[in-house]
This record gives C-alpha cells, sequence and structure tokens, in this order.
C-alpha cells in the first residue's frame, strides 16, 4: 500500500505535503512545531490537518504491519487468494476476519466433527449439489451412531465455515447495522433504586443501530454495566437468513435443504452472537471518539479564555459544615493571606464572615472576588452579593472541577508545601480566573469537568487526547519563560517534565533569563530540543526583543533584514512608527527580496506588530456580577447574560446566576440540528439566552440562543 497516496487521497491533501508532514515527524518534530515554523515545507498545513496525518499514517502503518505478521501465521496453508485478500484489506477488522479461520482455538462442535471424520460430508452440503442425506450412513462409526448425529456434525462444521467468512461477517455487519436495532430495559427488580433511576430515560428504550448518538450508547453502556440496565441487539431473523440464503445457497441447486438448517444454526449460535459484540463495540468505539472530540473542544475553548489581568483577586472555596476557605493572590498568582469562614449552616456565622472578607478587601485592597461553583456556591454568592454593594467589588462564578484533585497534588505541594490542602483549593480557584491556561495546566485535564461520560471512555485514548490538546493550548498562547511554572513549561514544544524542572531550577539558581539561547546552558536540552521549544518561548524585557515574539532564533537574521529594510533597527520594534511602517509591509516583495518563504515573511510581519501579545486577549472576559438571583427570580421571557460551562452532543449549559445551569437544547441554538452543538457554541462564550421554560419541579430551566456577546 502507498500509505502517502492514500492518506492524500482521503484527507484532500496533496501528496507532497503529506510526504513531507510525515518526514517532519518521523525526524521527532512535534505538531505545533511543524504547523508554525515549517509551512514552507508542509504548504502551510494547519495543526488539526498534520494532527490528521499522523494519526492515519500511524493507523495504516500498523495495518501493514499486522498484514506481514497474519500472512507469517498462516503459514503453509496460505493460498494465493488468501493473501491477495489480505493485502486488499483496507481496515484492522478486516484482517482480522481473514484470520480468524487460521487462529488457534478451542475445541469446537466443529473441531470435534472434523475429528470424527465428517468433513467430506459437509462439502457434500456445501456444494448442494448431491442429496447429503444419503451418503451420511457412509459416515457411520461409534462416535457416530446414527446418520442423523452425520448430518448434525457436518452441519457443525458448515456452520463454522460461514461463521469464520470474512465476506460474510463483513455482509452481516452492514446487514445487521441497517436492520438492527438496540433494546433496552431495566433489570428486574432494580427499577426503583435510586441509582437505576438516573437509567430512567432507557427503562423503555428502542432505537435504530443507525441514529443512535454518542451519549445515549455511553449512558446505556454505563447502566449496562452497573447492572441496572439489560441490552439486546434485534433484527429480523427471517430478512438476515433471507441474505444469508442469497449469499450461500446456489438458486439452482438440487439440494439445499441441509445447508440452509445450517446457516441458520450458523446465525443463532455463531454469526449473531459475533455480530452482537462487533457492532457494540464498533458503536462504543465511535462513541468513545465523538465524547472524547467533544471533550477536546470544550477543553481547548476553557484553557484558551481571556486572562484578567492586574486584579488582586480573592478566591473562596464554598462548603457548609467546614467552612468557606478564603485565600487572596496578588496579580501575579503570589499568595497574600488565607483563612477560614463560616456564614452556612450549621455556624450561621454569617455576619462574622461577612466583616472579615470585607476587612480584608480593605487590606489587600481586592479587585475581585471569585467564588467556585460546588457545594454552597450559589449561597455564597449570596454574602459576595452584600460586600459587593458595600465596597464596591464584583464578583464571578468560576468552575471548581479538579481543585482538590490540585490541592492534592505534587504541584500543589511544591508551591503550598506548609499550606492545608483545603486552602490549596482556594488559592486554585482564584488564580483561574486570572490566568485560565496557566493554573488548569497543573491539573489531570479529565478532572476540569467539561466533558460527557468522561469516566467510561477508552481512558488511555482520552488521557493522550487531552494532553494534546494542553500542549496545542500552551503553545498556542506562549509561555513567559521567567515566570511559567514547571506545570506549564512541560507542555512547551520539546520541553518535558524533567526539562521543565531544570528549566526553573536554573531560574531559581541563576536569576531570570536575558535571553532564549540561555536555555542551551541547561543539562539534557540540546540543539534539537531548542529547535522545537525556542519560538513558542517568551523573554520580556531581555537582550533582545525578538526573544519576546513569536520569530524563532532561526528567523532572527531575517526579521533584521525585514527591520532593516524599514529604515529600523531592534530598538525600534515598539515604536509606534515602526508599527505604523509595518502596515504598509508588502510580505511578497520582502519575500522575493530576501530570498525567503512566504509564510515565514507574513509570520514575521504579524509578531513584529505585537511582541509579548497574548493571542486570548482578543476573546471576551468573565461575565462580573454584582447581584445574586435566585431561581424564584425566573420568568419565561426573560433575558439573561450567562457563561457557557459545557457542551454536549444535545447542546449547552450556560450558567445564568441562578442555582442550577440552563440548557440550550441543540434545538434551540441558531442552525439547530444541521450543525453539532461544538460547531455553534463554545465553552467560556459569553451569550445573552432567553428563558423558554422553567421546571420547578426538576430544578430545570430551558433557554433559546438569543446572541453572542462580544467584547468592548
Amino acid at each position: 500500500m502507498d500509505i502517502i497516496s492514500a492518506v492524500a487521497l482521503e484527507l484532500k491533501i496533496k501528496s507532497e505535503q503529506v510526504k513531507e508532514t510525515v518526514a517532519l515527524l518521523d525526524e521527532g518534530n512535534t505538531i505545533p512545531f511543524i504547523a508554525r515554523y515549517r509551512k514552507e515545507r508542509t504548504g502551510s498545513l494547519d495543526e488539526t490537518q498534520i494532527k490528521a496525518i499522523q494519526e492515519r499514517v500511524t493507523y495504516l502503518r500498523n495495518l501493514e504491519a499486522r498484514k506481514e505478521e497474519v500472512i507469517r501465521l498462516i503459514g503453509d496453508k496460505l493460498t494465493p487468494e488468501i493473501e491477495e485478500s489480505i493485502k486488499k484489506a483496507d481496515s484492522l477488522q478486516a484482517v482480522e476476519d481473514i484470520y480468524l479461520p487460521f487462529r488457534p482455538k478451542r475445541r469446537t462442535r466443529a473441531t470435534i466433527a472434523r475429528e470424527r471424520g465428517l468433513e467430506p460430508l459437509a462439502e457434500i452440503i456445501l456444494q448442494a449439489k448431491e442429496d447429503p442425506v444419503s451418503f451420511a450412513k457412509d459416515y457411520l462409526s461409534e462416535e457416530v451412531p446414527s446418520e442423523e448425529d452425520a448430518l448434525s456434525g457436518a452441519r457443525d462444521i458448515v456452520a463454522e465455515i460461514i461463521s469464520e467468512d470474512f465476506k460474510t461477517r463483513e455482509w452481516m455487519r452492514r446487514i445487521i447495522f441497517r436492520l438492527g436495532s438496540l433494546e433496552v430495559a431495566p433489570v428486574k427488580g432494580k427499577e426503583e433504586e435510586q441509582e437505576a433511576l438516573t437509567y430512567q430515560n432507557y427503562f423503555d428504550f428502542k432505537a435504530p443501530l443507525k441514529s443512535l448518538v454518542s451519549h445515549q450508547i455511553l449512558a446505556i453502556n454505563r447502566g449496562e454495566k452497573e447492572g441496572y440496565l439489560a441490552v439486546k441487539l434485534v433484527a429480523s431473523e427471517d430478512q438476515v437468513i433471507q441474505s444469508l440464503n442469497a449469499l450461500w445457497v446456489d438458486a439452482e441447486a438440487p439440494y439445499p435443504e441441509q445447508l440452509k438448517l445450517a446457516i441458520i444454526d450458523s446465525y443463532q449460535r455463531l454469526l449473531a452472537p459475533a455480530i452482537e459484540r462487533d457492532l457494540r463495540r464498533n458503536l462504543s468505539e465511535d462513541a468513545d471518539k465523538q465524547a472524547i472530540r467533544i471533550f477536546q473542544e470544550n477543553l481547548r475553548n476553557l484553557l484558551l479564555q481571556a486572562p484578567v489581568r492586574g486584579k488582586t483577586v480573592m478566591g473562596l472555596d464554598p462548603a457548609y459544615r467546614t467552612g468557606t476557605k478564603v485565600a487572596v493572590v496578588n496579580p501575579q498568582g503570589d499568595l497574600l493571606t488565607t483563612c477560614t469562614v463560616y456564614p452556612h449552616e450549621p455556624q450561621h456565622r454569617w455576619e462574622e464572615a461577612k466583616k472579615t472578607l470585607i476587612d480584608l478587601i480593605k487590606k489587600y485592597k481586592v479587585d475581585l472576588i471569585t467564588i467556585g461553583n460546588g457545594t454552597a456556591s450559589r449561597e455564597t454568592e449570596m454574602l459576595a452579593s452584600e460586600i459587593a454593594k458595600e465596597t464596591g467589588t464584583n464578583y464571578a462564578i468560576v468552575s471548581e472541577a479538579g481543585a482538590s484533585v490540585y490541592s492534592a497534588s505534587e504541584v500543589a505541594k511544591e508551591e503550598f508545601p506548609d499550606l492545608d490542602v483545603s486552602i490549596r483549593g482556594a488559592v486554585s480557584i482564584a488564580r483561574r480566573i486570572q490566568d485560565p491556561l496557566a493554573e488548569l495546566v497543573k491539573i489531570d485535564p479529565k478532572s476540569i469537568g467539561v466533558g460527557q461520560y468522561q469516566h467510561d471512555v477508552n481512558q488511555k485514548s482520552l488521557a493522550e487526547a487531552l494532553d494534546y490538546v494542553v500542549m496545542s493550548a500552551v503553545n498556542h498562547v506562549g509561555v513567559e519563560l521567567n515566570t511559567a511554572s514547571w506545570s506549564l513549561l512541560r507542555y512547551v514544544s520539546g520541553i518535558n517534565k524533567t526539562l521543565a524542572q531544570r528549566i526553573v531550577a536554573y531560574r531559581q539558581e541563576n536569576g531570570p533569563f536575558r535571553s532564549r539561547k540561555q536555555l542551551l546552558e541547561i543539562k539534557g536540552l540540546g540543539a534539537k530540543t531548542f529547535e522545537q521549544a525556542a519560538g513558542f518561548l517568551r523573554v520580556a524585557g531581555g537582550e533582545n526583543i525578538l526573544d519576546n515574539t513569536a520569530v524563532h532564533p532561526e528567523s532572527y537574521e531575517l526579521a533584521e533584514k525585514i527591520i532593516g529594510s524599514l529604515g529600523f533597527d531592534l530598538t525600534d520594534v515598539e515604536k509606534p512608527e515602526f508599527k505604523e511602517a509595518l502596515k504598509d509591509v508588502d510580505a511578497k516583495e520582502l519575500a522575493s527580496k530576501f530570498e525567503a518563504g512566504l509564510p515565514t515573511v507574513i509570520d514575521i510581519v504579524d509578531s513584529l506588530q505585537k511582541p509579548g501579545r497574548d493571542p486570548r486577549e482578543d476573546l471576551p472576559g468573565p461575565v462580573f456580577r454584582t447581584d445574586v438571583m435566585k431561581f424564584e427570580d425566573l420568568k419565561v421571557g426573560q433575558v439573561l447574560t450567562g457563561t457557557v460551562r459545557n457542551v454536549v452532543d444535545f447542546g449547552a449549559f450556560v450558567d445564568i446566576g441562578v442555582k442550577r445551569d440552563g440548557l440550550i437544547h441543540v434545538s434551540k441554538l441558531p442552525k439547530g440540528h444541521k450543525l453539532h452543538p461544538t460547531q455553534q457554541i463554545s465553552v467560556g462564550e459569553i451569550v445573552e439566552v432567553v428563558v423558554t421554560e422553567i421546571d420547578t419541579k426538576r430544578q430545570r430551566i430551558s433557554l433559546k440562543l438569543s446572541k453572542k456577546v462580544s467584547r468592548d
């Protein structure tokens, strides 16, 4: 197989682009590096395209390796026809289907029948040209006492042959997927259990296989695994048997009766269970991929939320009995003070808590309060609302997902070795609004709370996918070399945890980095790692202004030539007149003049226009509140502003300032079911919504998207 051509055709990308991308990947280059700094070689492919190439090439290489292995394993039994079928197979499933008859297996009914010498009779049944009944007597023995025993054993062989035929299995999967449905019911005797009620929507559920969606499959799988749901795949047996007869029985065969009996047995006993396993596995794998894709999209949007710069923040981690934990951090995220207040039941020291927090706000000049959205969140919001009225301090609700994970993590222990675990969460809640990316990278992505059924999907695939998203987001934004934690640095292209920790240690021992090239003084950080990482690291106020841009060191000479051609030098880069001159630059002319790649020239010019600029600053910031709203205050038709907290297959959940998030069902999005919710709305977006329905009993709020709110 020509893998390059196959991938190019599949992804609708030129073969040369695929070839160059694969070569770069094989050389050990990371996807962010290739996408940003090797545009001339790839034809300016973006990260998504490069990732798709990587995944398909890996799959096809594994497929070719498995083909070679299967051919070797079949050995002497390999025929030219079988070898050709293996070589033409376009999936691992197809290769395994072909290999199935040759795979070592336990003794079966067919194996026993073969041992009793019934294979020739089975062949007669398969051909259906002669009457197998008339031959049955020739196969009687001590182990085969009757003609019916002989015919039965021969049919067992035929049934297995049919069930192991790769073309038949492939055909059956298509037929049953088209005709089949999934039927779900509660496990008898467990309908009334509290945990079972979670799956109430599936107590009387039936849907065609082809119409099932990701969240349904994952929910059904979980309910079945927990023992609350009974699941079976149903298909019209008559139609399936008819299809099998069409495949295996010659319409003009004079003696098809025994073959037809074998077909029925093959389907009922062997094929149906195997195909059900295959189809449900395929459905689950597809559901996993979809759930992971949604998680990736949500995570990326969460990580790339706009930071709130220059604010002293008070973080509140609410709780009832154990008290609300308080942490105040300065604009750089450094911890100033901590305490615990008890405004809620059972202590209910409301006024005391209020006074303590107001005193801290005044002492440390707190600009903003952030409140975790977990237990006692809305009650704490009421407290913050009262404080806001007296002090003029705004507040915001932030997701506290993963805060407890951070509190007990290695990173938290290193940052705050003497701080109580319960207080560390409040620090995280405060910092999340200052720089969501820098803080959230400290937490296992699976714990961040923007997925659906994340504990049910393939955990290895999920971890790899989310780690890639974090890496992509970190490199998209860039990292300040002199302030970044090792937990952030480890996601920079080419840098691992060990090198990240060495960078921080070097910084602590030698003071701030003055240039990117100082990285080469760090043990284990060689030329290749420097090449991959340097462009994504920023050195603010260093020796060379270019070190605070996305210009790669390999292009510094070209950048200086471009600057010089405009009549300026490096010392002028931040001057208004230089930025003005850049507006009139003809990139094509410069590329031709300096014999450089046009994409590189364009990127250099763009980087020079905004040295040190954070791309997240162009995104809408969080919603700040001064007053709290109760569920009872809601009215149908009310227009509210909120923040998108999660996006799933069936819609988006929005924080509108009451205890429960409201749901914008996919049907209430502009494009409805025509586009997936992730293509219409994103985690972290500020939206204006209309309340369409209020279910007081179930505390559910239905919303309709009015518009997205742009940043002023």
